[in-house]
């Protein structure tokens, strides 16, 4: 814990939150450029009051005050986002730039616990994100480098390729319709499809890839500069505490102020403020990198982003540049048995120690044709993310805390989940609907059910370290 964040908090109300971001985050390659407004505060004073306080100027807390503003005018001006740290400087401005729907991922997981519905529910609402994003960011001319192309899943292990493929059949048995933009390859071809050396198989379907932090900071520019939200970074939230008069007091290093209505969108530290999220949604580093080739090399062209996964199941997710770089992450197999580098740890200020070089050449040893580019990692970054124990986010009206909501534990795949996610939310909080009125998935919604079940749960059982063996009960 930051020593200026843990001074302050403590001289302002003698306790410090149990999960709070440090101050010190390492650099990271999106945003290395820096924005205006990341330090920004629309008022030298905390307001006395709003309407609606939202905790966390990440992807989930802005594309929520986007929509409370632009939807919901009655409420533009009295909406106040509270930020720990500078804007966007969490898992949103330092993710792979992937906006990919998860297909192969837990869906088939979701479908065995809750039927096929619920797994096609979830897998076409992350469908739709690709073509909502598309026709914002071209209708508002928002400069985010955003593509949509196709995207590989890579398989070099025979078995794990065989169980993808089963899979994919069993989805396609289902007759559900996105399945119909899927191409699953196996055979001699393979290799030569998808460019990835020793590759046994390979799916594509339709996904985009994007700039975060630009698309988040677009969002903040035009919200602040019209006045209908008030943004307060370097302001980490100490305490909410029940207002006698009603509404909440929220207490800061800066003083307090008073909301009618409370947004948690703060991902990965949300249980310090909601303890019963404690076990629910825990802080989970992970690792990305930038890579290039020198100065008069021309990188091989890569026109599609991949999921790639090698012959010992070592995951990579990979997104191209047009500038010729690539950026990379994960390999969660290399520092999964290395648990207190990444396991309930909110330090981005340091690398996971146990994966740190595994990017140092992996363009040459996974792609044809990369081998004499010299191609090396340019700046490597780490992140923290929030997983859920059962692998679905929490979204919703907080169980037992009346005008409290949250949205956040998104996983490490916030990208195709966020956007339509808080437009549903934003409804919710303005208009008092219920989260069966909405249009999210039923697996989404937060609940006291889904909260006692990690909270009397074994670790080992849940998503984040285990198998996910938990009973597949109704919520």
């Amino acid at each position: 814990m930051p020593s200026s964040i843990t001074d302050q908090s403590a001289a302002s109300n003698g306790n410090v939150p149990s999960c709070l971001p440090v101050d010190n985050p390492g650099e990271c390659f999106w945003q290395m450029a820096g924005h205006d407004l990341s330090n920004y505060r629309s008022t030298d004073k905390l307001p006395d009051h709003s309407d609606i306080v939202i905790i966390g100027a990440g992807y989930a807390g802005v594309a929520t005050a986007y929509h409370l503003a632009q939807e919901h005018g009655e409420l533009a001006g009295s909406i106040t986002i509270l930020e720990a740290r500078s804007a966007c400087s969490g898992a949103t401005g330092r993710n792979g730039g992937h906006l990919r729907p998860d297909l192969y991922g837990h869906i088939p997981t979701f479908i065995d616990r809750a039927g096929a519905k619920a797994g096609a529910e979830i897998a076409e609402f992350e469908i739709a994100h690709v073509k909502a994003m598309k026709k914002f960011i071209e209708e508002e001319n928002i400069d985010c480098d955003f593509t949509m192309a196709r995207s590989f899943d890579v398989w070099c292990n025979k078995e794990a390729a065989k169980k993808a493929k089963a899979i994919y059949d069993y989805m396609v048995s289902e007759k559900f319709a996105h399945m119909d933009d899927v191409a699953f390859y196996t055979g001699d071809q393979v290799e030569g499809l998808c460019g990835v050396k020793g590759a046994v198989a390979c799916a594509s379907y339709t996904a985009g890839t994007i700039w975060p932090y630009k698309f988040i900071m677009h969002l903040i520019q035009k919200l602040v500069s019209s006045n209908k939200v008030n943004l307060q970074t370097n302001t980490p939230v100490l305490s909410i505490d029940a207002d006698e008069n009603g509404g909440y007091s929220i207490k800061s290093p800066r003083g307090q102020m008073h909301a009618k209505r409370v947004i948690h969108a703060n991902n990965a530290y949300v249980s310090g403020l909601l303890p019963e999220y404690t076990k629910n949604i825990v802080p989970c580093k992970g690792i990305c990198c930038r890579i290039t080739v020198p100065d008069g090399v021309r990188a091989p062209l890569l026109n599609n982003s991949y999921i790639h996964r090698t012959d010992d199941n070592v995951l990579s997710y990979l997104i191209p540049r047009a500038d010729g770089s690539i950026v990379v992450g994960g390999a969660a197999a290399k520092f999964k048995s290395f648990r207190d580098q990444w396991y309930d740890n909110v330090d981005d200020s340091v690398l996971i120690e146990a994966a740190k070089d595994y990017y140092s050449d992996y363009m040459q040893r996974t792609f044809n044709g990369w081998e004499n580019t010299g191609a090396s990692v340019q700046r490597i970054w780490s992140g923290v993310m929030g997983y859920s124990y059962d692998s679905n986010p929490h979204i919703g009206q907080v169980p037992a805390r009346e005008n409290q909501f949250i949205l956040a534990g998104f996983n490490g795949h916030g990208m195709p989940v966020i956007w339509l996610a808080s437009k549903e939310i934003a409804k919710m909080v303005a208009q008092g609907i219920s989260f069966e009125e909405t249009r999210m998935p039923s697996l989404f919604k937060t609940s006291q059910f889904r909260i006692d079940r990690a909270q009397k749960g074994r670790e080992e059982d849940g998503d984040i370290l285990g198998t996910g063996n938990f009973p597949a009960t109704k919520q």
